[in-house]
Parts: C-alpha cells; sequence; structure tokens
C-alpha cells in the first residue's frame, strides 16, 4: 500500500514526470484499493471524472506482475490507455512491461479475402475510384504488423471495401485458410499469449469468454485479473453475447460468399448446382422476413408468431433450404477444404435460427429487430447475472469494476443485483474533486412548467433551450431522449440562433465533435451515444441542457422481459430498476460540463418531475452538488457574471 502512495505522492515518479500531475487522494485511494483486490478478490469503484481513475488502476496492475485484462467500454478510451498511458507507464513505472491492444476480428484484414478481392475486385466493390484502393492497400500491406484498419486514415468508418475484407469470425476459414500462416488473427494470438497485459473492449472481452462456454476459444489467452473500465456498460454487451442472434443480412451475405468463391473454384456443373441451392435459400429468406411488419423498432417476435397463419410453413421452408446447403457444402467440402467455412456458416445461422425460433426457455426473451437493410431475430437472456456466476467469476482471480457512474441514489444496489456479484465484494465511491459548488449551476423549471406528456410541454421546452442558449452565447450540447424531439427542436432552432448549430446524424460524429470544439460557439444537438464519451474541456462546452429524465420505452422486448421478471418476484420494477437506470443515464449526461478543474457551466435538466413525484428525490440525491435554481434569471446572471471564464 505504501508503494502506492509513494508512486502517486507529490514526490513520485507521476508527480514529477507528469506535465500538470496535481496528488489527488481519491486517486491514491482507489489505486491502493485495486492493488489489494488484485490479491484475489473484488472490487467496484465509482470514480468521479477528475479522480484519474485509469492511472489508478493500471499502475497497480502493472505492478502486480500477473496475467491481466483491462476491458474498456470504448475504442477511444482503448486507444487512449495504449498511446497515451502505457508509453508512460513503461518509461517511468515498469519497463519489463509488455502490452498488447486486441480489438475484434473485424478490425482486421484478412489476406484471404483480401486475395479474392485484389483478383477479382468488380464482383464485390462498385464505384470504385480506379484501381487506388488496391494500390493503396497493397502499399500498406508490405509494411503493416497488425492488419489494423485503423492504420488506414483514408478509410471512411462505413466503408463497404473494409466489410469485404475484414477477419470477421463468420467467414474465417480456420485451420483451412491458406494464408494460415501469415494470418493477422493467428499472430495476435501468439502475441497475445505473451504479453502480461492485454488492453480490450467489452465486445470481444464477453465474445471471447461466450465462445469459451461453447467449447471454443477466441482471440484471449488464459488471464488471472481482469479490469473493467466504463463497466456500466457490462449488462448490456452481456445481454448480447450470452444469447443467440441471425439476421437477413447475415444469409444474404453467405450466399454472395459462396456464390463468389464458386465462380472461382467450381466447374460448370458443380456451380450451377450450388448456385441454385444458394439463391433458393436466398429467396426463400425473403419469403420468411417479408411476414415481418414494415415499422422499424425492436418488438416481441411471439406477437409475429401468433398473429402469422403462414408462420410455420414458411419457417420450415427455410429450416429445409439451410438443410440441404448444408448438406452440398459438406460435398464439396470433400474435394476441397475451403468450403468447410462455408459450411460451418451455414450451419451455425441454422443452429442460431432453432434457438430463436424453436427453443423457447422462460430465461430468455425473444425478439425482431427490423433496421433500415435487415431484421436481426434475437434470443436475449433476461438475466445476465447466472451466467456471469456460472462462467465467469469463479474462473478469474480477480475482478475490479470501475466507471463514473455506478451508483444509483449513492448506492451500489442495482449495479450488483444486475450483474450478480458476490455479496462481499468491496464498494468505494469516490466523488469528482471539481468544483461543482462553486463553479456551476443546476436549473430545473418552476413548477409551473408543463411536465412531458403534457400539452405545451414540447412548445415551453423549444422556448426554454432557445433563452439558455442565448444566455449562453452558444457553447451548448443539448441531450435528448429521442430522434423525433432533436428533430423538432432543430427546426425550432435553425432560424433563430445566430451560432452554428450541429445536429447528430448530418455528419460523422468525429467530424461532428470536432467542429464543435473548434468553434467555441457552436450549439450540438444529439441523442444516444453523444451522453457519453464527449470530453470538451474548457468554454466550447458551458452548458449542457437535458430535455427530461431519460426513462427508456418500456415496450422494448428486453426491457420489459426485465420489468415483467420483477413484477412477478413481488418486486417494484419501476424504483428497482427503470430508475435506476434512467439515473444512470442522466449522470453520464450531465457528466459532459465539467471535464477540467477550471471549467465552470451550467446544467439544465427540463423536467419538472425532478421536484413534483417522489421519486425526483433520488435522481436529485445522485447529482453533484452544484447550486439548484428554479429562475431562469439566474442562468442568465451567471453567464453575465462569467464573462471572465478561463481567466481566472
Amino acid at each position: 500500500m505504501e508503494a502506492m502512495a509513494e508512486i502517486f505522492g507529490s514526490n513520485g515518479p507521476l508527480a514529477q514526470n507528469l506535465q500538470g500531475y496535481e496528488m489527488r487522494e481519491a486517486q491514491v485511494t482507489m489505486a491502493q484499493a485495486v492493488r489489494q483486490a488484485l490479491t484475489g478478490s473484488m472490487l467496484a469503484v465509482e470514480a468521479g471524472t477528475g479522480i484519474g481513475k485509469t492511472l489508478a488502476y493500471l499502475v497497480p496492475a502493472a505492478l502486480s506482475r500477473q496475467k491481466v485484462i483491462i476491458s474498456t467500454g470504448t475504442l477511444n478510451l482503448q486507444d487512449q490507455i495504449i498511446n497515451k498511458e502505457i508509453p508512460f507507464l513503461k518509461k517511468h513505472i515498469d519497463p519489463d512491461l509488455s502490452v498488447l491492444c486486441v480489438k475484434g476480428r473485424q478490425n482486421y484484414l484478412c489476406l484471404y479475402r483480401w486475395q479474392q478481392f485484389a483478383s477479382n475486385p468488380q464482383m464485390t466493390l462498385m464505384d470504385r475510384d480506379d484501381d487506388d484502393y488496391i494500390v493503396k492497400i497493397q502499399e500498406w500491406l508490405e509494411k503493416t504488423k497488425t492488419g489494423d484498419r485503423a492504420e488506414l486514415t483514408w478509410l471512411s468508418d462505413n466503408s463497404p471495401l473494409w466489410q469485404t475484407l475484414s477477419a470477421t469470425t463468420s467467414q474465417c476459414l480456420g485451420g483451412d485458410c491458406p494464408d494460415g500462416p501469415g494470418c493477422f488473427i493467428n499472430q495476435l494470438r501468439k502475441e497475445a499469449a505473451r504479453c502480461r497485459m492485454l488492453i480490450v473492449n467489452h465486445h470481444l472481452f464477453f465474445s471471447d469468454l461466450a465462445l469459451r462456454v461453447s467449447g471454443f476459444a477466441e482471440v484471449l489467452p488464459r488471464y488471472e485479473s481482469v479490469i473493467f473500465d466504463e463497466a456500466h456498460h457490462l449488462e448490456s454487451v452481456a445481454t448480447r453475447y450470452f444469447g443467440s442472434s441471425m439476421s437477413q443480412h447475415q444469409i444474404i451475405d453467405l450466399v454472395i460468399d459462396i456464390e463468389k468463391n464458386a465462380q472461382q473454384k467450381l466447374p460448370e456443373r458443380d456451380l450451377q448446382r450450388i448456385t441454385q441451392t444458394s439463391r433458393a435459400l436466398a429467396t426463400q429468406a425473403d419469403f420468411f422476413f417479408a411476414m415481418f411488419p414494415k415499422q422499424k423498432g425492436r418488438f416481441s417476435l411471439t406477437e409475429i408468431v401468433e398473429q402469422t397463419p403462414q408462420w410455420m410453413a414458411e419457417l420450415q421452408a427455410l429450416k429445409d433450404r439451410f438443410i440441404v446447403l448444408a448438406e452440398r457444402l459438406t460435398d464439396l467440402a470433400i474435394n476441397n477444404e475451403i468450403w468447410n467455412g462455408m459450411q460451418r456458416r451455414c450451419e451455425e445461422l441454422l443452429d442460431s435460427l432453432l434457438i430463436v425460433t424453436e427453443e423457447q426457455s422462460s430465461a430468455y426473451v425473444y425478439w425482431y429487430e427490423r433496421r433500415a437493410r435487415t431484421i436481426n431475430l434475437s434470443a436475449s437472456p433476461v438475466e445476465v447475472a447466472p451466467h456471469l456466476q456460472q462462467h465467469f467469476y469463479d474462473q478469474v482471480g480477480s475482478t475490479v469494476f470501475t466507471s463514473a457512474t455506478l451508483t444509483a441514489g449513492g448506492e451500489f444496489s442495482y449495479f450488483k443485483n444486475q450483474l450478480g456479484v458476490p455479496e462481499d465484494i468491496e464498494t468505494l465511491a469516490l466523488p469528482t474533486p471539481y468544483d461543482y459548488s462553486n463553479r456551476t449551476v443546476l436549473y430545473v423549471p418552476h413548477n409551473t412548467f408543463p411536465p412531458p406528456g403534457s400539452a405545451g410541454y414540447f412548445h415551453n421546452v423549444r422556448q426554454e433551450v432557445l433563452e439558455i442558449i442565448m444566455a449562453a452565447k452558444g457553447r451548448s450540447l443539448v441531450l435528448f431522449t429521442s430522434i423525433q424531439a432533436m428533430e423538432g427542436m432543430r427546426e425550432y432552432l435553425s432560424d433563430q440562433v445566430p451560432y452554428p448549430l450541429l445536429v447528430q446524424g448530418s455528419a460523422p460524429r468525429a467530424v461532428l465533435l470536432e467542429r464543435f470544439k473548434r468553434e467555441t460557439d457552436s450549439v450540438l444537438l444529439a441523442v444516444a451515444s453523444f451522453w457519453e464519451g464527449i470530453d470538451a474541456p474548457g468554454k466550447t462546452l458551458s452548458c449542457v441542457i437535458i430535455d427530461k429524465l431519460p426513462f427508456e420505452v418500456p415496450s422494448d422486448p428486453v426491457i420489459m422481459a426485465r420489468i415483467n421478471k420483477i413484477r412477478e418476484e413481488g418486486g417494484n420494477p419501476f424504483m428497482e430498476y427503470q430508475v435506476p437506470r434512467a439515473i444512470l443515464a442522466l449522470r453520464q449526461g450531465i457528466g459532459r460540463l465539467m471535464r477540467a478543474s477550471a471549467d465552470r457551466g451550467v446544467l439544465a435538466i427540463l423536467d419538472v418531475r425532478l421536484f413534483s413525484k417522489q421519486y425526483g428525490k433520488h435522481f436529485l440525491k445522485s447529482l453533484p452538488p452544484s447550486p439548484i435554481t428554479r429562475s431562469i434569471d439566474d442562468v442568465k446572471k451567471f453567464f453575465v457574471e462569467g464573462d471572465t471564464f478561463g481567466q481566472e
């Protein structure tokens, strides 16, 4: 423990070598707690913004000499750790530390798929700029050691080219691949086994864990300890990987790959036979998915089954097409092992279809999601806690959970219940060191303001947002709980504010955030992912406005299943589940304001239920210690007095 105090102390290596370092007792406390947990226990730490939690767990993890997994919620934090914190640790704390950043398979190029594309690009990509892509990637492959798409800075996030070339699990040929010796994934596995610390994200971690449960192995080697940062995401990520799903797009993708391989490798007779069989599957899939309503969103699969007379016939026909195709692919694999991967993908899709449509269990909720270009069918566990208890907690020596938001109403109850952690888990709540009391104000309209759902609510919200933005001279992040509300606000503000108006969806997230930071008087309207992960210190973000308390839509099939289970067990789903989830989301949103000790600004929550409803006190108890005002005049006064902002 003394070692942590020395390292993080005023004369330690951090103070001597890290520019702008300030010793913080909370950071030392967290580092000591993590050091103790890594001796074989479990710890949950809520570390407020500004504590420096990343170094508080990385330093003891490095000094533990264990095989440690650091799992993050986002790739951004992953990149920050590997590019900023790790070089510092290796230089000043542990020169022998070996670290590798491991991403999901889809982030790496598949050499086999590249060879296919390069030999016949017209079959897989349209609207190319002549041969520029092929030349650029060929030059890159001559020097890359990782095959990581992040090195291709010229490639857009949603590039159809990368979808064609990436090393996804469903398209991997495994041991049958002729490019196996040079495979970037195989090289990654070997290097991961040699490294003491691995930086991953939650999706990769739980993907690997789910494969271990099913008897297969992914990229990650055996580990002794796991540290989860941004741990408030764990339930939603675990829900995905402890369930099962398949999509219309996966079927189309399989058929395209089969025909592409067939045209390159089969004689005419076999080509026609496998093409007819694969297209028959595609045609039947079209008939099957045509039964689903056109409305986008997530809905119960049970309702479709009960309300569609032809359901069983169309489902059986789809299964039959899968079986016939799998048999054809098995026959082809006898003479050429390259078909084993296709055959495995076909059978895995069939297995997922059967799980979602036939293996009905009260422990799972069965649902579908219609997106713009595909329909997903899913079976998700109602509870992830039993899966974690059975397959994870007893299999690892030490586990640390940390985030800026783990508590609701000052308690860890919701976090502990949803993840099913042992009762004796150590918990530690460390408040932010930022001076909310003197540098911020929380504005909630007076009780005469209409509550959400009432007549005049949207009109009043729009007027209030405009008034606050004008008082702040732009410099505002406005967060909404729905796209419809955001679009309505965009229309209202577009010809009334003299500041740049940035709207989520009008440009890539990174582009919007860069403009928001650069154009310091700009206003950013956003939903969903923008409630967290935005780091814009300084005057560019002087006001965070939230339209209403972020309760989730209870009609979502997974949310509804969890609500029903709590109710069946005699609990109160609103207070035990819906309120804590809304509190955590709200805390993430308001956490965008104070990102540095010199920051100053207004938090505005335009929802009078904070005071008019009994449950409002649980939200208020969870908010930072900002002085509360119910007067818009106080907000205006705050900004007038802040003309010297940033000059202290």
